[in-house]
């Protein structure tokens, strides 16, 4: 049986009067890729941000890697990797150095970040690259490696918020590739997105509506449950549910 590496009991996430997330109930294992999805306002960015250390939870239990999410919210942030929509890269330093700076906000030796750099260029075939400023490289690429840069420090567990906006299908489609491949080395990947073909290639899927998990489990269960031939159907019909008849 696989190791769960988050644990979510009853996650409470209050602003003020506004309950944000609602008592949240969720486990997700190692090796998995947990798809986590919900309309904007529905609490899922509030919650990947307790996820992964930016943010306490006002109640509940949270255990991300191995660490609180109330009083390790650093040890968090070194334990896992991060990407976001806008790629986590900076555009004025080249692609070597990028590596090389984040392998230094990892707590990564110098001979080591060296070492899996030489590697990951060759990965990725990236040699010509190198040298080059972030820039001025097509958003594909940009994409490819800001992922290899997130898992650079081989993290248990790797948060993706939207990462694949804006990228044309066959960018997706590889970056997918590279998802698929991070899992089998036993990196989870947690990913939020906004394509419902995507929540499709995820092992589970979690589905957020005003603060509160609305659905989750494999997207076959939820095809089923809702006798739908999607994921978009399923999420239409929760987002969007009939009018009750009198």
């Amino acid at each position: 049986m696989r190791e769960v590496v988050i644990r979510v009991e009853n996650l409470v996430k209050r602003f003020g009067n506004f309950v944000a997330n609602d008592h949240l109930n969720f486990e997700v294992y190692e090796g998995e890729i947990f798809g986590f999805l919900g309309a904007n306002g529905a609490g899922k960015t509030t919650a990947l941000r307790i996820l992964s250390g930016l943010s306490s939870p006002t109640g509940g239990n949270v255990m991300v890697a191995g660490f609180d999410a109330k009083r390790q919210g650093e040890k968090i942030k070194r334990n896992i990797g991060y990407m976001c929509q806008r790629f986590s890269l900076y555009n004025d330093l080249t692609v070597r150095e990028n590596i090389t700076l984040y392998g230094g906000i990892y707590g990564m030796s110098s001979s080591l970040i060296k070492q899996r750099m030489d590697e990951l260029l060759r990965q990725l075939e990236f040699e010509e690259y190198a040298d080059r400023l972030i820039g001025g490289l097509p958003l594909g690429l940009k994409q490819k490696l800001a992922f290899s840069v997130a898992i650079f420090h081989q993290p248990r567990i790797v948060f993706l918020d939207e990462p694949t906006g804006g990228v044309d299908p066959i960018a997706r489609r590889q970056f997918w590739e590279q998802i698929y491949a991070a899992a089998a080395r036993g990196i989870t990947v947690f990913v939020t997105t906004h394509y419902m073909d995507e929540a499709e290639y995820c092992d589970r899927v979690c589905i957020m509506d005003q603060g509160r998990i609305v659905a989750l489990g494999t997207p076959a269960e939820l095809k089923e449950k809702y006798n739908a031939s999607s994921i978009e159907e399923v999420f239409v019909s929760i987002a969007r549910p009939k009018e009750k008849t009198v």
